[in-house]
């Protein structure tokens, strides 16, 4: 049986052997080099039955990319010695840190993780409220709840599906302890309008970045934009370290907190306790084990740098879908502020209601375009309908999640894919 070539993107030629070596030779201490890894994963793994040409390749709504030098990487951190909590763990968060423009990275194995530390770090508590757009993934009030707070969802703008301000000034009480702004589909939420509110009543602001690194509002960059800010390197993100996330913020003692709190509560890691010829370490509060490991900040690492090329091949995607749209009626983009950049993660549109979206989301399926929904709302779920959460809470994001879509946003796509994926609509309406 054949066996395939490891699936790694790339819109050049084949780059060369980053080490050097040839491709199926290993190095003088026999470790295999990045095409030597992929040449023997290519002849492990079985080969799919080859698509007819007539059966187009599948477009998924969003992909990521691995490089040789990501392969690289992740080879060289595997025989460093350090596997968890190593040099390159501080390593990336300064880098990432660096690049939002913040003061301080600290580095989680998610982004949901992320949001639960900053939920500990600014103090909510049990019996408190944390304020949370209806229109975004679960983990951004599930975080609430870890820490035994309410959540209280606020309703969202009809042209951006962002957090409405109007609508978290009416739901301020004095229990209300934080405001989760979601940076939906890419695009950063009001924040002066949230600080307004928020400031004067000493409440916290979580931004929950994780759509949005690479945009701005404001000429200042997602990072610096809440007293925490919040980051997902899941698969399907902007970068990838396969599962991880990142917590930035210009405040020295909320980011040894959360360094802390990642750590089982323990006042030290390993690595320090050696540096230090120490052993005795403390626990001072009780918290989880939310270490990214070093192997994951390797891969981290060689991803960062392309990251601002990906955001700009996004959005120029971006605009090829708007001008496409631009003429019909039916199909109604998301609104990006002249205020803002868009960093696009994903690329929502809104369906006249009069047409069933999920009559178009099947036609789409049946086409090969990985269209997607982003989001029922989340007090919709039956764990939350179960806390009593009932539904007309929110009727703008209600309204729009019956019928907004995603369509397909990845760096890689060509200009034919785009056209594919408009043809592909276009015949749905």
């Amino acid at each position: 049986m054949a066996k395939p070539a490891l699936a790694l993107h790339s819109s050049a030629k084949p780059a060369a052997p980053i080490t050097g070596r040839a491709p199926d030779s290993k190095g003088s201490d026999g470790v295999l080099d990045a095409r030597a890894l992929q040449a023997a994963l290519a002849a492990a793994l079985p080969q799919p039955a080859p698509q007819a040409d007539s059966a187009p390749a599948f477009l998924p709504y969003g992909k990521q990319e691995i490089s040789l030098a990501d392969i690289q990487a992740v080879i060289e951190a595997l025989t460093s010695g350090w596997l968890t909590t190593g040099p390159r763990v501080g390593e990336f968060e300064k880098a990432f840190a660096a690049h939002c423009g913040a003061k301080e990275g600290v580095a989680i194995n998610s982004g949901t993780a992320a949001l639960h530390c900053a939920m500990r770090a600014v103090g909510v508590h049990t019996g408190d409220e944390v304020i949370v757009p209806a229109l975004t993934f679960a983990a951004s009030a599930n975080a609430a709840i870890y820490e035994g707070a309410t959540p209280v969802f606020a309703d969202v703008e009809p042209d951006t599906l962002l957090i409405d301000p109007a609508s978290v000034a009416a739901r301020i009480t004095p229990r209300t302890r934080a405001i989760v702004a979601v940076d939906y589909a890419g695009q950063p939420a009001d924040y002066d309008a949230l600080r307004e509110i928020a400031r004067p009543r000493g409440i916290r602001i979580i931004a929950d970045a994780c759509h949005a690194p690479g945009a701005t509002y404001h000429g200042r960059a997602t990072g610096t934009l809440g007293d925490i800010s919040c980051f997902s390197f899941h698969p399907v993100k902007h970068m990838t370290t396969c599962e991880g996330g990142m917590a930035a913020t210009d405040d020295e003692t909320l980011a040894a907190h959360m360094r802390r709190f990642r750590n089982h509560g323990i006042d030290s890691d390993h690595r320090s306790r050696e540096a230090a010829g120490a052993h005795a370490y403390d626990m001072t509060e009780l918290g989880y084990n939310y270490r990214l490991p070093d192997v994951q900040c390797a891969l981290g690492l060689a991803q960062l740098p392309r990251l601002g090329g990906w955001v700009h091949a996004r959005q120029k995607i971006a605009a090829a879908y708007d001008k496409a749209f631009a003429g019909i009626e039916q199909v109604t983009p998301l609104k990006t502020r002249n205020d803002r950049t868009n960093a696009y993660h994903l690329y929502v549109v809104k369906l006249d209601p009069s047409l069933d979206r999920d009559a178009v989301f099947r036609h789409l399926r049946a086409q090969g375009i990985g269209a997607n929904v982003h989001y029922a709302p989340v007090y919709w779920h039956s764990y939350y309908q179960a806390r009593g959460y009932a539904k007309g809470l929110c009727p703008m994001a209600e309204r729009a999640s019956r019928h907004i879509l995603t369509l397909p946003m990845f760096p890689a796509m060509t200009e034919t894919d785009v056209a594919r994926v408009v043809d592909a609509l276009k015949g749905a309406l």
